[in-house]
């Protein structure tokens, strides 16, 4: 029978086909030439038709066993092509167990934040407990409770950020909404007043921001530390030696300190504390610019208008109050000409500490 020769010829050539392809992809190519949709045994196979009634089992059953052995032969094929892939594939990717890895350089503490915990760390030695509040303040916390006046500079726009309505209005400006970023770490002393009862010991620190351009002395966010005391029978003395022995642990036991009279509108009496420069032991030079002192904080104690505002006698009580820049402590202690290199991300600079 013409078919049947002309079928056991395509199984012929179609295994020697199939045995002399190279790849994956030629392997395919025969596939689709044998047994696809206008393959040649395909095209064999709709002569099935034509053939007589009695000839067309024995011309199906061949048909069957060309179809078989075709598709086992490719199967095989195959599973050798992947299995020399996966091998080249396992040689290419192989790593050698032996070869010494690579070091990575260990991640360091940003030296704000290890002043910052050095500082809390000393208050926390003096009894003080950490307080913490919403950077997205409203103007009573960071202004009106702090005994800050209307007119005050510190409230206008140029100074405070002012956040837009969350109506979706126009942005706002000062004097038109009553929200900001706290400019000031002192609104938690207020929070901190209106829901606790004296005595009163603990240390706010976190970030502020202000309208300022980045420059050697100033930031627009930067990290404020404020520490607040309210207790019976406090005084200037228990201030004056709290930050004595503030600057002493964090600058070093020979460096002097002094307290010079200067004006907060939430202190009264109010001063400013600076310790004596390290670099010409209070001679005078650059650094301090001839003076022989380096400016280090704020202070006073508690206006009693403020005690007002949260609901404390100050016939009862009094306390104190003091607020530095971790950014300005840690310039002065390690001494950094400028204060954006603490926000550059150079890890040249950042590495020396």
């Amino acid at each position: 029978m013409a078919l049947i020769d002309e079928l056991q010829e395509l199984r012929t050539t179609g295994l020697e086909s199939i045995a002399a392809s190279d790849d994956l992809a030629g392997l395919e190519a025969v596939r689709v030439a044998l047994l696809g949709k206008k393959g040649s045994l395909t095209g064999v196979l709709r002569g099935l038709g034509a053939l007589a009634a009695d000839e067309r089992p024995a011309a199906g059953k061949v048909s069957n066993e060309v179809r078989q052995a075709l598709e086992e032969a490719l199967a095989d094929r195959e599973a050798v092509f992947s299995a020399s892939a996966l091998e080249r594939r396992l040689t290419a990717e192989a790593v050698d167990v032996t070869l010494p890895g690579r070091r990575r350089a260990p991640g360091r503490q940003h030296l704000i934040e290890k002043v910052t915990r050095e500082i809390s760390d000393i208050f926390i030695g003096l009894g003080y407990r950490i307080a913490e509040g919403p950077e997205v303040e409203l103007d009573y916390y960071n202004f009106t409770a702090l005994n800050t006046p209307p007119d005050h500079p510190a409230r206008n726009a140029s100074d405070t950020f002012y956040v837009e309505d969350l109506s979706g209005d126009a942005a706002t400006v000062a004097g038109e909404s009553d929200v900001l970023l706290r400019t000031q770490t002192s609104p938690v002393q207020v929070r901190v007043m209106e829901n606790s009862t004296p005595p009163i010991y603990i240390l706010a620190p976190g970030k502020v921001y202000r309208r300022d351009v980045a420059d050697p002395s100033h930031l627009p966010q930067f990290t404020q530390i404020e520490g607040l005391v309210v207790d019976e029978g406090i005084t200037f003395g228990d201030l004056k030696g709290t930050l004595e022995h503030f600057a002493h642990e964090m600058f070093g036991p020979d460096r002097a300190v002094r307290l010079r009279p200067h004006f907060f509108p939430f202190t009264e009496p109010s001063a400013e504390v600076d310790v004596s420069c390290h670099l010409c032991n209070g001679a005078g030079c650059r650094m301090c610019k001839g003076s022989g002192w380096l400016e280090v904080l704020g202070c006073g104690m508690v206006d009693p208008n403020v005690f007002g505002y949260v609901g404390i006698d100050p016939e009862r009580y009094s306390g104190f109050a003091f607020g530095m820049g971790a950014e300005r402590i840690a310039a002065l202690k390690y001494g950094v000409p400028d204060l954006r290199h603490f926000i550059e991300s150079d890890m040249r600079f950042l590495r020396q500490f």
